[in-house]
């Protein structure tokens, strides 16, 4: 039974500091990309990125391209170009694989010097595709659409696909981004050291949002709440979100100076590499001070939220099939009376959304080592939304002995957020599920009471 009862706070997680992939791992990384691309017998792969969709390149490569776009091309034999503008070609030489530097200005800025005197197609020829039979074309999207062929999407920039495809115009193009995310995707499964990199970047998001929960007062703005959002001067892995009362007005997506006022709906969301962490609720300390229209939104719209977030957490386990959590959370919340419309849950790594094998007729298996999102979006007319968006990892035992040996400092939060889950929010998960924050769960709906939280009660 869910309640919304006294709940001691959990503490900020103290001591955290980012910890880095080592040679191993990306070496191992490397090898599972050439394992697959071996498996659909592709013999070159072309990596496209940019700041914000360069997560398979960043895989490999260890570095977004700031301000510019880039590509790496990784062949069948392990051997692998870098192609970069003009203000990261000398980042070539920090790429964690061994590469050869391409450079192509046309990845730079507008109006910065384009003083190789070599087409698009003559710099791409630097990359050695020529006599490849199949060359699969990674962006960021793994199409999943029933109409199209999705293989035949590609979403890498025209010029970049079109001089390819004049260079080798007998090779057979595919989308090839099924190698990182998707079902087996070499991206959606973490060894100890990867988690305990993420792990980092979600304690960080739960502290955050746990500050920010703490900073809300009647007359404070968007902005000053919206500070205690960010931490260490680490990149988020989402738009930052601190919004009271109607959101996007003007078209406007992030804190303004607007005053939190009685009554207000509020929104609050933060993310780094490894975890995003966001918040829903009312800006008042109890029923009685919502609109009398409304004053039922505990029992209507937040208890049977919490109610599915206890049982995706309950439940989820190592073996299942995507397709059996989804019905396990639309058969607690259905999905046609609260109105939630995406995947509830998905994986997350150096992006707040990797992929999702939650889905309706999703037969992926859930596997150890998948970083995750509980991510369930009700959505009832007349209503304000709820939220407590956080993280888990599902680990097997050789996992979680791994994360203890080579991290015990990320082992004892562990232990602690374990403890805190079933003590104080009275969820019991199981062995497999690793909190990755301390506010894995913590729901407070409404955000001037910070004594109360949902709690289930047994």
């Amino acid at each position: 039974m869910i309640e919304l009862a006294e709940v001691i706070q959990p503490n900020i997680e103290e001591g955290i500091y980012p910890i880095g992939l080592t040679d191993e791992t990306i070496e191992l990384r490397k090898q599972a990309v050439l394992k697959r691309m071996e498996e659909k017998n592709i013999d070159s792969l072309v990596i496209w990125a940019d700041l914000e969709h360069g997560s398979n390149f960043e895989y490999l490569v260890g570095f977004l391209p700031r301000f510019e776009e880039a590509l790496l091309v990784l062949h069948k034999d392990g051997q692998a170009q870098i192609v970069l503008g003009n203000e990261n070609l000398n980042k070539a030489s920090k790429a964690r694989i061994d590469v050869t530097a391409v450079h192509m200005p046309h990845f730079s800025l507008p109006n910065q010097p384009m003083e190789v005197e070599k087409s698009v197609e003559d710099i791409l020829k630097g990359c050695k595709l020529e006599e490849d039979q199949v060359i699969g074309l990674v962006g960021w999207k793994n199409f999943t659409s029933r109409f199209d062929n999705n293989k035949e999407l590609f979403d890498l920039p025209s010029f970049i696909v079109e001089a390819l495809k004049k260079n080798n115009p007998n090779a057979k193009f595919i989308n090839a981004a099924d190698i990182f995310i998707g079902e087996n995707g070499a991206r959606t499964q973490n060894n100890a050291n990867e988690f305990a990199h993420y792990e980092f970047g979600a304690t960080l998001a739960g502290n955050c949002i746990l500050n920010a929960m703490n900073q809300i007062e009647i007359g404070r703005s968007e902005m000053e709440v919206a500070d205690a959002l960010d931490a260490g001067g680490q990149p988020h892995s989402v738009v930052t979100i601190m919004a009271a009362g109607a959101r996007f007005e003007k078209a406007n997506m992030y804190p303004t100076n607007k005053k939190i006022k009685k009554q207000d709906p509020l929104s609050i969301t933060t993310g780094f590499k490894g975890g995003l962490q966001s918040r829903g609720g009312y800006a008042v300390s109890s029923a009685d001070e919502l609109p009398e229209n409304i004053q039922d939104y505990i029992e209507v719209v937040a208890k049977p939220y919490f109610n599915a977030v206890v049982t995706w957490l309950e439940n989820i386990k190592i073996g299942m099939k995507g397709k059996e959590l989804y019905q396990v959370v639309d058969a607690i919340l259905p999905k046609d009376q609260y109105g939630w419309k995406l995947n509830p849950g998905h994986l997350c790594a150096d992006e707040e959304w990797l992929s999702s094998p939650i889905y309706p007729d999703s037969d992926e298996e859930l596997k150890s080592g998948m970083l995750f999102q509980i991510d369930i979006i009700p959505s009832v007319p007349g209503y304000g939304g709820i939220s407590c968006e956080s993280g888990v990892m599902l680990a097997d035992e050789e996992l979680r002995k791994n994360i203890q040996e080579e991290y015990p400092e990320v082992w004892s939060r562990i232990i602690d957020r374990r403890r805190y889950m079933k003590e104080e929010l009275g969820i019991d998960i199981s062995e497999e599920i690793i909190p990755t924050s301390i506010v894995t769960a913590y729901c407070r709906p409404f955000l001037l009471n910070k004594e109360y939280a949902l709690k289930n009660v047994k």
